[in-house]
């Protein structure tokens, strides 16, 4: 399985139990790489969604399309989380805007993960030089 087959099928499982309001997510129907990606945001949303929300200067979290706001916590999880290039984990989520949501959705996804990241950064930098 692909990268990219992982993160839609991460994607798909996030955006399900967001849509039910679920506690758990269901991950008894994507690949083992899909399950830890969507387990992994699952499992960390409340420090995922912090950073989203830091982020957006104009969106609040529930204001966003669910689609959008699943894509930014699968990338922000993957730029907090995991080692995936940076450039790498935005590329992939803005692509995934582009296909599953609007027109403007890779654009805003781009801006916020960007920010995500940038504010990473600085958080390593503060941490390296203490």
């Amino acid at each position: 399985m692909t990268a990219d087959a992982a993160r839609i099928g991460a994607l798909g499982a996030l955006y399900a139990a967001d849509a039910r309001s679920m506690d758990a997510i269901d991950i008894t129907k994507v690949s083992a790489r899909a399950a830890s990606l969507a387990e992994g945001a699952w499992e960390n949303k409340d420090v995922i969604d912090a950073a989203i929300g830091a982020a957006s200067t104009r969106w609040r979290l529930e204001r966003m399309p669910a689609v959008d706001r699943n894509i930014l916590r699968l990338g922000t999880f993957e730029l907090l989380f995991t080692d995936v290039p940076l450039g790498v984990v935005i590329d992939e989520c803005v692509e995934l805007a582009k296909e599953f949501s609007t027109a403007k959705s890779g654009a805003f996804v781009n801006g916020i993960l960007s920010a995500v990241a940038d504010a990473k950064e600085g958080s390593d930098t503060e941490k390296t030089s203490e």
